[in-house]
């Protein structure tokens, strides 16, 4: 006889996808030559855009940065410890979010279609939003690059001002975050460096 107990049933990932995605996954400063399609990444976004967010409002926006004009552009930009790297990346993401993102907001949360207006009076706030949640959204990007067999290299060093000046003119985005994609040029230089332990980071109360 059953106890009442629900037993979940959604999947667990076996040991070998919880290494690609956590254990074993690092971040890569160096990549081998091999391309990264433009199938590779649209299927990087199809799954990092169904990550949650606050009332569905999805602010991040990518930018990938292929061409050699547009990669010149964005290394000018990068702090100089991040420079070689960006220019010899196979590919890179520019990660910013949407400031009008209140503007897709009836689309996206149509219960609520209303409360467009109220965040369109207020831009404070609308940044606070955009900002957290595009932030959230990088997380699950960087899962997602990793998940399709890919590693990141995600950098915040750079003139994110100069930049959405450059890159984004005319779009009212702000960049967070640039992400170097491709497949790894050998072993990692380094150790892993510590994490902290589960004592030390949590608390239950």
């Amino acid at each position: 006889m059953s106890d009442g107990t629900l037993e979940s049933t959604l999947p667990i990932l076996d040991d070998a996808a919880l290494a690609a995605l956590f254990r074993d996954a690092r971040t890569v400063g160096e990549f081998s030559d091999a391309p990264v399609t433009d199938e590779q990444l649209q299927a990087i976004y199809e799954l990092a855009k169904m990550g949650p967010t606050a009332m569905n409002i999805q602010p991040l926006r990518i930018t990938w940065v292929r061409s050699a004009d547009a990669r010149a552009r964005l290394v000018q930009h990068m702090a100089e410890g991040n420079q070689a790297k960006t220019a010899s990346a196979p590919m890179t993401a520019v990660l910013s979010f949407d400031r009008n993102w209140h503007e897709r907001f009836p689309e996206h949360f149509p219960p609520a279609a209303g409360m467009a207006e109220s965040f369109a009076a207020n831009p404070e706030l609308r940044n606070v939003m955009g900002n957290n949640n595009a932030h959230l959204q990088a997380g699950y990007f960087l899962l997602a690059v990793r998940a399709l067999g890919l590693a990141a290299g995600p950098m915040g060093g750079f003139d994110a001002a100069g930049l959405d000046a450059d890159l984004h003119a005319g779009l009212d985005r702000q960049t967070f975050l640039v992400v170097n994609i491709g497949v790894p040029a050998g072993e990692p230089r380094h150790p892993r460096l510590p994490r902290m332990g589960y004592a030390d980071a949590t608390i239950t109360l």
